[in-house]
Parts: C-alpha cells; structure tokens; sequence
C-alpha cells in the first residue's frame, strides 16, 4: 500500500496508540464517526447530515501542503484498537500560539483516549508553541473535562456557530502554556 507524504507533520508514538497524517484510507471510517450526529453536533464544522464526499474533502485539506491546520488521526492498530478512533488538530493561530481540536469515535468515549491523544499532542508540541487554546460546547461537559484534566484552565465564555445544528453555541474557552 502506497502512503502519500505529509510535509512537516510528524507521526506521535504513545504506548496505546499513534497519531499518524491522515490518508485517504480513512475516509470510511471518518464518514462513519463523523457522521454519527452525537459527533458531528459536538464540533463547529463537521454537517449533519454528513454530505457525500465530505470527509474525502476534509482528508485532501489534511493532506495539503499549504494547509491551515495539522490533523492526525488516533490510530489504535497497534493495541488491537481502530485504525482511526478519532481526530485531534493543531491550527496555528500565531507564531507562538495553535488551537487544538478533537473528536473520538462513540465506540471510545469514556475510555481516556481524548484526554490521552490531547497530552500526546500537547507534549510532542509540533507547532513549538508557547500557548495552546481549545473551546468546548457548554452542554459537551465530557470534553471540558479531557481539557482541564490536560491542564487547561478557563479563559471565559464566548459562542461559536455549529453547522450540525446550525444555531451559535454557547462555548467555554480554554488556555494551556507549554510545558
């Protein structure tokens, strides 16, 4: 099988799992997840109903090189686990600052996985930040969690829109310093 290179993203090895560049290999499985409306209505950009060609479109913007964020899948093969139990992004807000994303697959909610692919991240520091950001849906209780139990600390309330559920959201913004 033939993987296509990703410019300057490397893959994060962790004991339970890796977070490895996207291919275009995960396409079912992110349609799968990501069209699952406990997924999608969680996030700010993924539709529901998940439109054709979607997650195809969204692996080609992980896969350029001029892209505006770095996007790895939690891949689990190597414990028996998924090739992609989730996502989790960086997206350089500034030279010294990136905002971080995720979403896990139902199938792994309550498991530590977010919480374990978030540290992976945060101490891998690809983007060499100072600052890491994050907001979460004020009704996503779960998610606050996976950020303050990687030490995020509270910044305030904001709104954003959803396009699952096409209305803004309440939010709670999040910051975390490098270590």
């Amino acid at each position: 099988m033939k993987h296509e290179p990703i410019a300057n993203q490397p893959v994060i090895e962790t004991e339970r799992f890796d977070l490895r560049p996207l291919r275009r290999s995960d396409e079912g499985l992110i349609d799968m997840n990501a069209g699952d409306p406990r997924v999608a209505t969680a996030t700010t950009s993924i539709p529901h109903p998940l439109p054709p060609g979607a997650s195809a479109a969204f692996i080609a913007r992980a896969m350029d090189e001029e892209r505006q964020e770095d996007v790895w899948a939690i891949d689990g093969t190597k414990s028996a686990g998924s090739e992609l139990m989730g996502v989790v992004s960086l997206k350089r807000v500034s030279a010294d600052q990136s905002e971080i994303g995720y979403w896990v697959a139902p199938a792994y909610w309550n498991t530590g996985v977010a919480s374990a692919a978030v540290q992976a991240l945060l101490a891998a520091n690809p983007h060499d930040c100072r600052t890491f950001f994050a907001s979460v849906f004020q009704d996503n209780a779960a998610s606050a969690r996976v950020l303050t139990n990687c030490g995020f600390r509270y910044l305030g309330d904001a709104e954003t829109f959803s396009v699952a559920r096409n209305a803004r959201v309440p939010t709670w913004t999040y910051s975390r310093k490098a270590d």
